[in-house]
C-alpha cells in the first residue's frame, strides 16, 4: 500500500518540485478522501477556488505521468506509477556531485515561485531528456521569465557538471562577458586576447563538459523601435556566437531570457531541432490568485479570476495592481472592476500611473536607483540626493516604493526589477534630453548622469546607457556634434551668470556629456560652478578655469608610475602606493580618493607596509634606507640607515615591535620600530634578499632570495631553522598563511609553490606564463593571490590548489597585490600605472586609480642635429626643434610607457618601443605611424637602427634580441642567451657586431651576420643599464646598477677600465662623436663626463632634480640633453657644464587655474598642482609671506 508521504514524494517529483503550499494541501486532503466542499470550509476558501486548484494539479499530474489523473483514480494512478520514482536515481546528479561547480553571479532570489509547473516540465523535457543546445524563454516583461530560469536551473543543477549565470542588464560589450563565461565554466581558463579564439574556447568547454549556460535579459543587446531581434550597433557579434552555439555540437544547454526573439534562434529552432524557443504566457488562475493573497488582496473567485484576466496573468503586474486596488479603492476588488475601462490597460501603462501616484521623494529615489544600476544602501542614497532627504523620511518612502512592488530589498540595499529599471532609465534620459533642449532645468540639477567615483563597470554602463542616448536625442535634432556642444556650453554660461555655485549636479552632467562629445577642454571657462559628479580622468585641461568652482566628488588623473608595492592599512580604510615616481601615495578607500602624498628622496620606493596599529607607514627604497611616516601627519618620522645597497623589502612582526628589512647587499637586517635600533643583521643569502614575511605568531622569518632559495629563520636565536629549494628562479614574494601552517612563494619560474612547514612538502601551482612578482592569503587562508609580469591577477583555492579566477585588466607586468582586512576586496599595481580594486567573490575591478607621470626614458639626436626624439611614460613620443625649443609633433599609438626612441640614419624615420610589446616605425616629418612590428613576448626596452639603415635591433624582457628587416617588417632572427631581461641594444659603427646589456649583470656581444654571441662580457656586480660603442667600433662602454661605467675591449673582451665616481646607479652612457670622452648619467641626478683614454672625470653637470633616465650628445659633440624622472629635457653645453635651456612636455593640467575651488582634499589640490594646475591664491600668499620674512630681515 502507497503511503501519504511516498505519494506525495512521487507527485513533488512529477510536479518537478513545483507544488503550492496550497496544492500540496489539496493533494493531501484528497488522498485522505476528503471533499473539495470540506477542504475549502475547513481552509476558508471558495469551493469554486479549491476545485481550480485542484484540476491545475490533477492537469500538470496527467501531462507527466502519460496518463489521465483525476480526484477519482488519484491513488491508482501513482500506485501504477511508484517504480519509477521511488527505484530510479538521479544518475546524473549522482555522477556530477564530486565536480560540480556553480557560478550563481547575478542570479535572482526564487522563494516565492508561483505555477509554471507545465513549463518545468517542458524545460525538462528539453534539455535534460532531450539535450537541447540553445533554448530561449521569451516573454513580455515582466512575465517571470527570469524566475523561471532561475528555478530550472537551481532545482536541475545536479544534471550538470557547471552551471553559470551572467546577466546581460547592463548590456556588457562580448569582449567583456567571453572571459567571465570562459572563468565560470573552468575555473582556470586563461582566455585568449582574440574574440574568435575565445568563442572557440568555449566551444569547446561546452563539448567537454556538461554545462548549463544563462544568459539573461538578451534584449538588453537587441534594437528598440527596430525589425524584432536585430542586434544593437557593436553588439552584432552576439549573432554570431548564439549561431555558433546553435550550429556547433556540444553536450551543453545554453538557456536564454529575452522580451524579443534573437534572429538566430528564430532561424535555427525547429520541433525536431536542438534550438528551441518557450512563449511564456501569463500564469493560470491558481498562481494568479496565490499572488493576490500574498499582497493581502482579498475577494470572490470571480472577481480575482477577473483581476487576473484583465492582466494576462502577469505577475509584476498583479503585484503592482494589488497595491493600487488597495490604495485608491480600499482594497475592493469589485469596486475596482466596475469602472468603465481598466484604469491601466497593459503594463507601460499601469507603470506610468504608479509613476504619476509618487511623492517627489519617491520619484527621486526611483531615478537614483536607475542612475546607480545596482543595490544602493541607505546612506548612499542619503548621500546622492539633492537637497539632503531625512533618514526617517527616506525610510518611510524605501517602505512605501517596497509596498508598491516598485523596488526591492537584497542583501546589498534597494534594487529595481529589470522591466522597472529599464523603464524608469527611458523615463530618465527623455526627461534630462527635454530640459537640456529646452533649457529648463530641474532634474538635471537634481541628479547625475554618471558617477564618478562609482565602480568602473557601472560608470561605463551608465555612459553606454545614459550618457550616449542623451546625446544621440540631441544630435537627432540639432544635427551635427559642434552644435550639441555649442548648446551644452550655453547651458553653462547661463547658470555661471544666473546660479553660479548653486548646489547642483548641472555642471557635471555637461562636463560628462562634453566628454563623451570628445569636446575639447582645453582654454575653457568652467568657474564658479558646482561641478559634482565629473570623470576628468585622462583629460587635457590646458589653461582651463575652474577658478572658485565647487569641485566634490568630481575624479582626475592621479600621480602614478609604475607601481612597485600595495599595502591596506589594518583597518581596511586607507590604501597606500609606492611607485618609482619616488612617492607614495595614501587612497581613502570610501571614495577611492588621495588623502597625501609622502616624498622624500630621489629613488624608486620598493616595498610599503603599515604598521600593526596603523599609525606608521614604513618604506624601503633604491636609495639604501628605510623610512618611517606617521600616516597622520604625512611626516616623515625617521630613516633607519645601515644597508650598502638598495632596500627591496620590509615586513613588520604583528605586535609593533621588529621591523625586517632586506636588499641588494644580501642581508636582512631587524629594527626595534619603537626606537629606530638596529637589533641583528642576519646573512645566509648569497645574493638580493627580494622578500620577507613573518610568521603569525612572530617567532620565525621567511626571506625569499635572487639565490633561488626561501630560508627560514627562528628569530629567538637568529638562526636558520631552514632552506626550501625547489624554484627554478628568483624568489619575488613569500607569505605566511594566517594559521602559519603553509608558506607561499612566487617566483620568476613563472610558479607559486605552498610548502607545508611541518614536512616540507610543497606543492606547484603553474598557471602563470610569467614570472610571479607578488601573493597575498586572504584573511581566513582559504584563498591565495598572486600576481605576475604577465599582467594578470590569480586567485587560488588554498585547499585544492584549483585556480578560481584570474583577473585581467592590467596591460603590463603586475608588480604587487594584497586583499583588504576583511578578504572582500584585492588590490593590485603594476607597471601599467594603475591600481586596481576588485571585488574578490565576482571579480569584478571595482574601481582603477590610473596615474600619470611626466617621466621621459628616452632622448636621442637627429643625426643632422636638429631635431630630437623623446619617448614618454604617458604613452606618447615627442620630437622638438633643438634650435628653438618647440615641441613640433606628439606622436600617439602606443598604449603603455614608450621605452626608448631613435632617430634612423637618414632621418626619415623614428623607431620605438614600448611596454605594450610592440615596436613601432614613424615618419619623422608627417609623425604618421608606418608599421608595427610585433612578435617580442614582454615589454620592449630599447631599438638601434644599423648604420645603413636596414635593420632594426630590438630588446625585451622576453630575454631576446631581435632583428628586423625594416623594408619588409620582417623578423630575421632571434638572439637568445641572456638568463633576465635586456635593457639596452646597440651597433656598433660597421654594423657587424650588436651589444647587448641584460639584467643578468653580463654583456653579450653578437655577430649581426650569423646571429652567434661570440664574445659574454661579465665583471658588474648588478643589472646593466646601457650599453654603448665608440665611434670607431673597437670599444663598449656599459652602464651599471652597480654605480660604475666600465669601457670593453671590443675584440677580446677585456675589462680596460672601470670609472667609479658614481654614488648610485648608472641608467645610460654616450660617447662623444669623437669618441675622446663619454657622459654617464643615472639615479644620483648629476651627469658625469670622462677622459676616454685616461678614465678621469672632467666635469659634472648639476641641475637634475631627480633620476636621470637617458642621455644622449648631439653629432658636432657640442651640446647634450639628458631627461629623466624630473620630466624635463635639458640641453648642456658640453664644454662649460652650463644647462643652455629646458625643454618641458605640457602636463595633464597645464596652466589650469584651480584658485579658490572647494570640494576637493589638500591631497588632491596637490596632485592636481603637481600636474600644472596654478593655485593663484596660495601663490600669491607664498610671495607674501616671502616678501615679509625679506622685510623682516
Amino acid at each position: 500500500m502507497l503511503t501519504l508521504e511516498d505519494a506525495l514524494r512521487i507527485v513533488i517529483t512529477a510536479a518537478s518540485g513545483q507544488l503550492s503550499d496550497l496544492q500540496e494541501t489539496v493533494f493531501k486532503r484528497t488522498w485522505q478522501g476528503q471533499s473539495y466542499l470540506k477542504i475549502a470550509q475547513d481552509l476558508r476558501y471558495d469551493e469554486g477556488y479549491i476545485k481550480a486548484v485542484g484540476a491545475e494539479l490533477w492537469q500538470v499530474l496527467s501531462k507527466a505521468l502519460g496518463e489521465k489523473v483525476g480526484k477519482r483514480n488519484l491513488q491508482a494512478v501513482l500506485s501504477r506509477h511508484a517504480h519509477r520514482f521511488m527505484t530510479t536515481p538521479c544518475a546524473e546528479g549522482t555522477d556530477l556531485a564530486d565536480t560540480f561547480c556553480a557560478d550563481w553571479g547575478e542570479i535572482v532570489d526564487v522563494s516565492e515561485f508561483w505555477g509554471r509547473g507545465e513549463e518545468l516540465v517542458t524545460l525538462s523535457q528539453w534539455i535534460l531528456q532531450e539535450r537541447c543546445r540553445l533554448v530561449a524563454i521569451l516573454g513580455m516583461g515582466g512575465i517571470g521569465k527570469t524566475t523561471l530560469a532561475a528555478k530550472f536551473a537551481q532545482q536541475f543543477q545536479g544534471h550538470f557538471e557547471c552551471v553559470v549565470w551572467r546577466s546581460l542588464l547592463h548590456a556588457p560589450p562580448l569582449e567583456v562577458l567571453l572571459p567571465t563565461l570562459l572563468q565560470g565554466i573552468d575555473l582556470q581558463s586563461s582566455p585568449t586576447v582574440h574574440l574568435a579564439e575565445q568563442i572557440q574556447q568555449l566551444l569547446g568547454q561546452l563539448q567537454r563538459q556538461r554545462c548549463l549556460l544563462i544568459l539573461d535579459n538578451v534584449e538588453s543587446i537587441l534594437c528598440s523601435g527596430r525589425q524584432t531581434g536585430v542586434y544593437r550597433y557593436g553588439y552584432e557579434n552576439y549573432g554570431d556566437l548564439l549561431r555558433q552555439l546553435g550550429d556547433t555540437k556540444h553536450h551543453s544547454t545554453v538557456l536564454l531570457t529575452s522580451r524579443e526573439k534573437p534572429k538566430e534562434i528564430a532561424a535555427l529552432e525547429g520541433p525536431l531541432l536542438p534550438i528551441r524557443s518557450l512563449k511564456l504566457q501569463g500564469l493560470q488562475l491558481t498562481a494568479g490568485t496565490e499572488i493576490l493573497r500574498t499582497k493581502g488582496l482579498a475577494g470572490r473567485s470571480d472577481e480575482q479570476k477577473q483581476l487576473i484576466e484583465c492582466y494576462q496573468g502577469n505577475p509584476l503586474a498583479l503585484k503592482m495592481v494589488a497595491t493600487s486596488v488597495q490604495e485608491l479603492f480600499g482594497g475592493d476588488v469589485a469596486a475596482f472592476l466596475a469602472q468603465d475601462s481598466p484604469i491601466f490597460s497593459d503594463l507601460r501603462h499601469l507603470l506610468n500611473q504608479q509613476f504619476d501616484r509618487l511623492d517627489p521623494i519617491e520619484h527621486q529615489i526611483m531615478d537614483w536607483l536607475a542612475i546607480n544600476r545596482e543595490a544602493v544602501t541607505l546612506a548612499t542614497l542619503q548621500d546622492d540626493m539633492v537637497p539632503t532627504v531625512p533618514p526617517g523620511t527616506l525610510l518611510d518612502a524605501l517602505k512605501s516604493l517596497c509596498q508598491r512592488s516598485l523596488i526591492e530589498r537584497s542583501p546589498n540595499g534597494y534594487i529595481q526589477q529589470p522591466v522597472i529599471l529599464e523603464y524608469m532609465t527611458e523615463k530618465f534620459v527623455e526627461t534630462i534630453y527635454t530640459e537640456l533642449l529646452t533649457q529648463t532645468l530641474k532634474i538635471c540639477k537634481s541628479h547625475a548622469l554618471l558617477k564618478a567615483q562609482a565602480k568602473d563597470y557601472v560608470r561605463e554602463t551608465q555612459k553606454r546607457l545614459i550618457v550616449q542616448p542623451i546625446l544621440e536625442k540631441l544630435l537627432a535634432i540639432l544635427h551635427t556634434p559642434l552644435k550639441v556642444e555649442a548648446h551644452l556650453k550655453q547651458i553653462l554660461v547661463t547658470q555661471q551668470a544666473q546660479s553660479p555655485l548653486e548646489p547642483s549636479y548641472v555642471g557635471g552632467n555637461i562636463l560628462n556629456l562634453l566628454r563623451a562629445l570628445n569636446s575639447n577642454f582645453k582654454q575653457q571657462d568652467f568657474s564658479r560652478l558646482s561641478i559634482w559628479q565629473a570623470d576628468l580622468r585622462g583629460v587635457d585641461l590646458h589653461h582651463t578655469n575652474f577658478s572658485h568652482s565647487n569641485l566634490a566628488k568630481s575624479t582626475f588623473t592621479q600621480t602614478l608610475g609604475d607601481v612597485l608595492s600595495v599595502a591596506f592599512s589594518p583597518d581596511g580604510n586607507f590604501l597606500a602606493t609606492s611607485d618609482i615616481s619616488d612617492e607614495i601615495h595614501v587612497w581613502r578607500m570610501l571614495d577611492s580618493q588621495p588623502i597625501s602624498t609622502l616624498k622624500s628622496c630621489t629613488s624608486w620606493i620598493k616595498s610599503v607596509v603599515f604598521s600593526s596599529d596603523g599609525q606608521t607607514l614604513i618604506s624601503s627604497s633604491e636609495d639604501q634606507t628605510v623610512k618611517l611616516w606617521n600616516i597622520r601627519t604625512g611626516q616623515l618620522v625617521e630613516t633607519l640607515q645601515g644597508h650598502t645597497g638598495a632596500t627591496w623589502c620590509v615586513a613588520s612582526t604583528t605586535d609593533g615591535h621588529i621591523l625586517a628589512s632586506s636588499g641588494e647587499d644580501q642581508t636582512i637586517k631587524l629594527w626595534d620600530l619603537r626606537t629606530g635600533q638596529l637589533l641583528t643583521t642576519l646573512q645566509g643569502h648569497t645574493d638580493w634578499v627580494l622578500s620577507l614575511a613573518f610568521s603569525p605568531d612572530n617567532q620565525q622569518l621567511a626571506s625569499g632570495s635572487h639565490d633561488q632559495t626561501i630560508k627560514l629563520w627562528d628569530l629567538r636565536t637568529e638562526k636558520v631553522l631552514a632552506t626550501l629549494s625547489g624554484h627554478r628562479g628568483w624568489i619575488a614574494a613569500v607569505a605566511f598563511s594566517p594559521d602559519g601552517q603553509l608558506l607561499a612563494s612566487g617566483s620568476a619560474d613563472r610558479t607559486v609553490r605552498l610548502w607545508n612547514l611541518r614536512t616540507q612538502q610543497w606543492r606547484v601551482l603553474a598557471e602563470h606564463s610569467h614570472p610571479v612578482t607578488s601573493i597575498s592569503f586572504s584573511p581566513n587562508g582559504q584563498l591565495l593571490a598572486s600576481a605576475s609580469e604577465d599582467a594578470s591577477v590569480k586567485i587560488w583555492d588554498v585547499r585544492s590548489g584549483h585556480c578560481v579566477n584570474t583577473l585581467h585588466g592590467h596591460t603590463s607586468a603586475v608588480w604587487s597585490v594584497q586583499f583588504s582586512p576583511n578578504g572582500q576586496t584585492l588590490a593590485s599595481g603594476g607597471v601599467d600605472q594603475t591600481v586596481r580594486l576588485w571585488d574578490v567573490r565576482s571579480g569584478h575591478c571595482l574601481n582603477l586609480l590610473q596615474g600619470y607621470t611626466n617621466s621621459i626614458l628616452w632622448v636621442s639626436f637627429s643625426p643632422n642635429g636638429q631635431r630630437l626624439v623623446s619617448s614618454h611614460a604617458d604613452q606618447q613620443l615627442r620630437l622638438w626643434d633643438v634650435r628653438t625649443g618647440e615641441c613640433l609633433n606628439v606622436l600617439a599609438g602606443h598604449t603603455n610607457y614608450v621605452s626608448a626612441a631613435v632617430f634612423s640614419p637618414n632621418n626619415r624615420l623614428v623607431a620605438s618601443c614600448s611596454d605594450d610589446q610592440t615596436v613601432r616605425l614613424w615618419n619623422s616629418e608627417t609623425g604618421q605611424e608606418l608599421r608595427t612590428l610585433r612578435g617580442h613576448a614582454g615589454w620592449v626596452s630599447s631599438v638601434s637602427f644599423s648604420p645603413n639603415g636596414q635593420l632594426l635591433a630590438s630588446s625585451s624582457m622576453d630575454c631576446t634580441v631581435r632583428l628586423w628587416n625594416l623594408a619588409s617588417g620582417q623578423c630575421l632572427s632571434i638572439l637568445k642567451g641572456h638568463t633576465n631581461w635586456i635593457p639596452s641594444v646597440s651597433f656598433s659603427a660597421d654594423g657587424r657586431v650588436l651589444a647587448s646589456g641584460s639584467t643578468d649583470r653580463t654583456v653579450r656581444l653578437w655577430d649581426v651576420q650569423t646571429g652567434q654571441c661570440f664574445n659574454l662580457l661579465q665583471g658588474h656586480s648588478n643589472q646593466i643599464a646601457s650599453v654603448a660603442f665608440n665611434p670607431q667600433g673597437r670599444l663598449l662602454a656599459s652602464g651599471s646598477d652597480d654605480q660604475t661605467v666600465r669601457l670593453w675591449d671590443v675584440q677580446t673582451g677585456e675589462c680596460l677600465k672601470t670609472l667609479m665616481n658614481h654614488t648610485d646607479i648608472v641608467r645610460s652612457v654616450a660617447y662623444s662623436p669623437d669618441g675622446k670622452w663619454l657622459v654617464s648619467g643615472g639615479g644620483n641626478q648629476a651627469l658625469r663626463c670622462w677622459d676616454v683614454s685616461t678614465g678621469e672625470m672632467l666635469r659634472t653637470f648639476q641641475g637634475p632634480t631627480s633620476q636621470v633616465h637617458s642621455i644622449a650628445v648631439n653629432p658636432n659633440g657640442q651640446l647634450m640633453a639628458s631627461a629623466g624622472e624630473e620630466g624635463v629635457i635639458r640641453l648642456w653645453d658640453v664644454q662649460t657644464g652650463q644647462c643652455l635651456r629646458s625643454l618641458t612636455p605640457d602636463r595633464p593640467y597645464e596652466g589650469a587655474d584651480i584658485t579658490g575651488v572647494t570640494g576637493l582634499t589638500d591631497a588632491q589640490k596637490a596632485t592636481l598642482q603637481h600636474l600644472g594646475a596654478v593655485d593663484r591664491q596660495s601663490d600669491a600668499m607664498f610671495e607674501l609671506s616671502a616678501s615679509m620674512l625679506i622685510c623682516d630681515q
